[in-house]
């Protein structure tokens, strides 16, 4: 029994058919087994009664005391009790309970592992960030977020591939040539001031972090100088702005790599913007949505409040997107014949789709929740229904230190680089407390919390909780020899005694982990695994203190045996959930606290 909520449920609807012969399978399928808000009311409660009372024309609370009767016959159920308007509450006899534990000691950390996702092909694209710097802080929350979600996706059965869209298409980009061109010059000596070279570049110098000196450099070394003027100055940019750009962005994304790499982030796919728009895959799509009789030529009404930069006075190539959900049409091409950059972003979605995924998840910052509406618009027109876009977005984070904000980082110039943060405190740290809010929630990054060893700090205290589970097992293997204490002995050993309360409301929290894992994948919320397993190390670390004042509930019992090997196998099968839970968000468990 791999879930305990599954298998009752099952039996709840066994229960129902009996009660109503021939009862819709449509509504038997809304039947949903759940915890309940209060443990005093039972382990597990039931709205089979209420969303079947109608249409077996009954009153909801006679249907759920007729349920609670059919009910107790169960062998796993001790008591099911009629509650509120229609729900059951159900209480599960300890054996029931007890019976998690070799199920978890037999799957590993496979435990929890589902089939709610049916083999779903899902693209889920996070950081995707502009190769214009390093990445920083906001970069850093939606890769773990995305790379969270993706393990928690694929835990549950869907079939997940990881993408990096490489924004280096446009005017971002080409500012970042210049000042990576203006970093060349410096490495070849050119007597031009920052000052002068910043007063011929069209829009001024945008980037002076002292990231793109060894960029310079490289260029220098690889070109010496023939890409500046006879007096090291300025050549034309034809001349040099394809080598400059692709090298500085060929140099950008591979810094990006190692840094997500140190982060514990491999995407499967990076795709390019320009590759895309070199191919003129906007264009098709665009003559693609037209053939549909989705583009016509027009002017939008001025828009309220803040005017977007693809709103013109002017007719403009506009897309439906009001019969698909929108607010407005949108924009694809602007009065000059350019493309917007909705028109490339179209043409991006369109390419996933034509691969064959037909859920599209996309990780964006807070700021981009006003464009996320016009993408799902075009996922649905392009793909005529077949599939789906969503977005999770990740609200910013404070770093603090000594109370006091962290702002500054010497290589990026202007902000706290993804590797300033993995240097200070550690991948998994960062990790686990990325995860520790919900994604659209602002958090603080506290420097000092994530590496005191306190309660407070989540890392910490689910770190401690499987260090001591490890370290009893340890002891458990000197004391009975590894062959008895291995994951298959332990599956096999009686439970019958454990039965106080303290060991019971860890086996519960234990049974609720494939549920939790599912819940937290459909709704696409990895920060309810850093939820759970403190919940976890909570209910463990208050049985080992009970122990402490307890001779009876102490986990090593020489003198007895039976005792002692029950509480291994819960012991060990805690660890295997911590472990479980941990993989999901990518971080390490350790073996022993230092």
């Amino acid at each position: 029994m791999t879930d305990i909520f599954a298998a009752m449920r099952a039996e709840v609807q066994a229960a129902l058919a009996a009660l109503l012969p021939g009862l819709d399978p449509a509504i038997a399928a809304r039947v949903e087994v759940s915890p309940t808000r209060d443990p005093a009311h039972g382990d597990m409660a039931t709205n089979a009664a209420m969303v079947s009372a109608r249409a077996a024309g009954r009153k909801p609370a006679d249907l759920a005391a007729a349920l609670a009767t059919a009910l107790t016959a169960s062998a796993a159920i001790a008591e099911a009790t009629p509650a509120g308007p229609g729900f059951v509450n159900l209480r599960l006899r300890p054996v029931a309970l007890r019976a998690v534990l070799p199920a978890i000691l037999r799957a590993g950390i496979a435990y929890g592992d589902g089939a709610a996702g049916g083999g779903q092909r899902v693209n889920v694209e996070y950081v995707s960030a502009n190769p214009t710097g390093p990445l920083h802080i906001g970069h850093c929350r939606g890769a773990v977020v995305g790379d969270a979600l993706a393990r928690l996706l694929a835990k549950v059965g869907y079939d997940v591939t990881r993408e990096y869209y490489i924004n280096d298409a446009g005017a971002q980009v080409a500012a970042l040539a210049w000042a990576a061109y203006w970093r060349y010059l410096q490495a070849i000596g050119t007597p031009l001031t920052e000052e002068e070279f910043a007063a011929e570049v069209p829009g001024g110098l945008q980037y002076r972090g002292e990231y793109l000196i060894d960029i310079g450099t490289a260029l220098a070394r690889a070109h010496g100088e023939r890409l500046a003027t006879a007096t090291k100055g300025i050549a034309a940019p034809e001349r040099w702005i394809d080598t400059v750009r692709d090298h500085t962005i060929a140099a950008m994304m591979a810094a990006v790599r190692e840094d997500l790499a140190a982060l514990g982030v491999a995407q499967d796919v990076f795709s390019s913007e320009r590759a895309l728009v070199v191919s003129g895959a906007a264009d098709t799509l665009i003559e693609r949505l037209r053939g549909d009789g989705l583009i016509y030529e027009g002017v939008l009404e001025p828009p309220k409040g803040k005017t977007p930069d693809d709103w013109e006075p002017r007719p403009q190539t506009l897309f439906r997107a009001t019969q698909f959900g929108d607010d407005v049409d949108r924009p694809l091409r602007k009065s000059d014949g350019s493309n917007t950059y909705f028109a490339n972003d179209i043409a991006y979605h369109a390419d996933k789709i034509d691969r064959g995924f037909t859920l599209l998840i996309d990780v964006l910052g807070a700021d981009h929740g006003g464009y996320v509406s016009r993408l799902r618009a075009a996922v649905k027109a392009v793909s005529h229904g077949a599939a789906t876009m969503e977005a999770v977005l990740c609200q910013i984070v404070h770093v603090v230190k000594n109370g006091q904000p962290v702002r500054m980082s010497k290589r990026a110039g202007s902000y706290v680089t993804l590797r300033d943060l993995i240097d200070e405190v550690g991948r998994d740290a960062v990790r686990f407390t990325m995860l520790t809010r919900k994604a659209d929630a602002q958090m603080e990054f506290d420097l000092d919390a994530v590496v005191a060893q306190t309660r407070d700090n989540p890392v910490f205290y689910v770190q401690y909780a499987h260090a001591r589970c490890r370290s009893v097992l340890r002891a458990g293997a000197e004391m009975f020899g590894p062959a008895a204490t291995a994951d298959a002995a332990l599956a096999a050993v009686p439970l019958d005694t454990l039965a106080a309360e303290p060991e019971l409301a860890v086996i519960r929290r234990l049974a609720a982990w494939p549920r939790t894992v599912e819940a937290a994948a459909l709704a696409r919320e990895p920060h309810r695994i850093a939820f759970f397993l403190y919940d976890l190390a909570a209910d463990f670390h208050m049985l080992w203190n009970r122990g402490k004042d307890d001779a009876t509930l102490r986990f090593l019992q020489p003198d007895r045996h039976a005792d002692t090997m029950a509480r291994l196998a819960l012991i060990a099968a805690t660890a295997t959930a911590i472990r479980s839970g941990l993989a999901v968000m990518g971080v390490d468990p350790v073996e022993e606290m230092r």
